[in-house]
């Protein structure tokens, strides 16, 4: 075959295929979310002159085009495998895999971030509890990088540092220290939460520097649905799904729970199962991203009263505080402002517990 031939075969074939692919993207249906990434994708831009003149119609144009590539998730895939297997990366995109666990980079710290998380506690301080008869507590819940990075030859971010820094900042609260209590193995292996069966000592030791009891006694419940984890989409490549298992004990059993983020109080429970038929089966913790709720426990001391501020990580964990309590109040600022809590909690002589993960306090600008 000669040179022309061969350089007409080809262009031909690299015309077909642009336009098999143009067309696949301009008549395909966008999709509105990735389950695998667990996000929203980008959607086509709006275009006016306004969008256009301003270059914001492209730069949106280009993440709408990159979410919604034809066959991306195959691409996706491709593209790991070469990763790990041909270029011998150890992580793709930040992901990497390390003791049967995946795990993601979060390194370095950043100050601006946890300037911004203390600034925000200290509105939440200055504003409802200073001279009040709270009694306020800090603890940081590690990222499983700080068991299973350095061992494996990855950064991770400087734990004591990130703690050192609000200890010191948050001068009107007493810290409890639970990174003694934990190890990689209490994590899931595909997602970045803790699990709850595996941080019973952990609650133990929180209710400890709270000065309450907790049960001593559970039983342990499984899914029957496999969880894959956060981090299992973004690593692309197949891995082992874990189970969820939680927690039940005669205390739980009688708690009550009321959800508050419509305005009107709705009746939930500690463990949501519609939430396990969901994109995120860790949800069944606390119905999961909720931004006011309280628990309410009937057997408990009511006179006792826990508020906890917390991300994600604090829906599995506070159902183990349950024995100590007669009421805890859960608060995300992620999803109310700070500003309106005076509207709904009225701060006075009850426990305070801050209670964020070090990936949150990394990346503070959703508190609110």
């Amino acid at each position: 075959m000669d040179k022309k031939r061969k350089s007409i075969i080809i262009t031909l074939t690299m015309a077909t295929l642009l336009l098999v692919l143009s067309g696949w993207c301009i008549f395909k249906p966008a999709d509105e979310f990735s389950d695998t990434e667990r996000r929203v994708l980008a959607q086509m831009p709006e275009i006016s002159s306004e969008s256009i003149f301003s270059t914001t119609f492209m730069t949106e144009f280009e993440e709408y085009s990159l979410d919604q590539f034809p066959a991306r998730e195959s691409f996706r895939k491709i593209k790991a495998f070469n990763e790990f297997n041909v270029f011998n990366k150890k992580d793709n995109n930040g992901i990497y895999f390390a003791e049967g666990h995946l795990s993601k980079i979060d390194h370095p710290i950043q100050p601006d971030m946890l300037e911004y998380a203390e600034e925000k506690f200290r509105y939440l301080y200055d504003t409802y509890m200073k001279d009040k008869d709270n009694k306020i507590y800090l603890s940081v819940v590690p990222d499983k990088n700080m068991y299973l990075a350095e061992p494996n030859g990855y950064l991770s971010l400087d734990h004591e540092e990130l703690t050192g820094y609000f200890r010191e900042k948050m001068d009107y609260a007493e810290y409890i220290d639970i990174t003694g209590t934990l190890s990689y193995e209490d994590y899931y292996r595909t997602d970045t939460h803790w699990k709850q069966e595996c941080i019973v000592e952990t609650a133990n030791t929180l209710a400890e520097g709270l000065g309450v009891e907790t049960d001593s006694d559970y039983d342990v419940n499984v899914l029957e649905r496999p969880f894959y984890g956060v981090y299992a989409g973004q690593y692309t490549l197949p891995v082992e799904p874990d189970s969820i298992k939680y927690l039940t004990s005669e205390t739980l059993d009688e708690c009550t729970v009321t959800i508050y983020d419509s305005g009107m109080p709705v009746e939930s429970s500690v463990y949501d199962m519609e939430k396990a038929k969901g994109k995120d089966p860790y949800e069944i913790f606390m119905s999961g991203t909720v931004a006011l709720m309280t628990l309410e426990n009937p057997s408990g001391p009511q006179d006792k009263e826990l508020i906890v501020f917390r991300d994600s990580f604090g829906s599995s964990i506070v159902p183990l505080l349950a024995a100590g309590y007669g009421k805890i109040t859960l608060v995300d600022i992620r999803y109310i402002q700070s500003a309106m809590l005076g509207s709904f909690i009225e701060f006075d002589d009850q426990d305070v517990l801050f209670l964020y993960s070090t990936s949150l306090l990394n990346y503070s600008m959703a508190l609110k």
